[in-house]
């Protein structure tokens, strides 16, 4: 195949990414596409690196913002929350197609998208710590933009569970998680929901500060 044509069938594969629902819906009410929740990351990586007291490759952790639910194309979403056999299957599902993604894409560029993909499922480097943390607040910040009927019980817990031990490492997202939390508490609180039972049930301090110290 020449390389024109493997560009091609690659694209072909990632415009799936374009279809494929996840379990967030957009301020429009239409649910969100995995392509639109790694625009939004890109653009948060864009927003924040400046801030962090690490220095990261913005270069890389752009790359791995792109590449890391590609396999979604092969494999689908499935949401946090699933308790089906799906979730289970996952990490065998996504492995293997990062393992057919490296095989289309071929020397040198489908390894460089294999081991960014991995290293991001580590968690090991800067850029990798980086991404996963804003994988993580987008899915809340879209929820907090979209109609509180959209989200299920179990996402009102998950604005405690879900975000902090992936921010808690650098302050300034330490910082924007709590403004995000406390983003998602007024839409709660709007609706009705009992916010302090839920903080109370997940340990949080009622006194505590709403909000946190964005300054970098």
């Amino acid at each position: 195949m020449s390389e024109h044509r493997r560009i091609l069938d690659f694209l072909a594969l990632a415009e799936r990414l374009k279809t494929e629902l996840r379990h967030s819906w957009l301020s429009s009410g239409r649910q969100e596409s995995v392509a639109e929740h790694s625009f939004q990351m890109a653009l948060m990586a864009l927003l924040v690196h400046r801030h962090l007291a690490q220095p990261v490759d913005l270069c890389k952790a752009l790359k791995m913002i792109l590449i890391h639910d590609l396999v979604e194309a092969e494999a689908g979403d499935v949401p946090f929350f699933d308790d089906s056999g799906r979730r289970a299957q996952k990490p065998a599902r996504e492995r293997a197609a990062i393992e057919s993604i490296r095989a289309r894409l071929g020397p040198p560029l489908g390894q460089e998208f294999h081991d960014l993909w991995h290293e991001f499922e580590r968690k090991s480097s800067a850029e990798a710590r980086l991404a996963s943390a804003l994988d993580h607040l987008e899915v809340q910040i879209q929820h907090n933009l979209a109609a509180l009927e959209s989200w299920t019980p179990a996402e009102y817990d998950l604005v405690y569970t879900k975000m902090d031990r992936h921010c808690a490492y650098d302050r300034f997202l330490a910082g924007l998680c709590a403004a995000v939390k406390e983003q998602a508490e007024s839409k709660m609180r709007a609706a009705g929901v009992d916010v302090e039972a839920l903080r109370q049930r997940h340990g949080v301090d009622s006194s505590q500060t709403d909000g946190g110290d964005l300054s970098g």
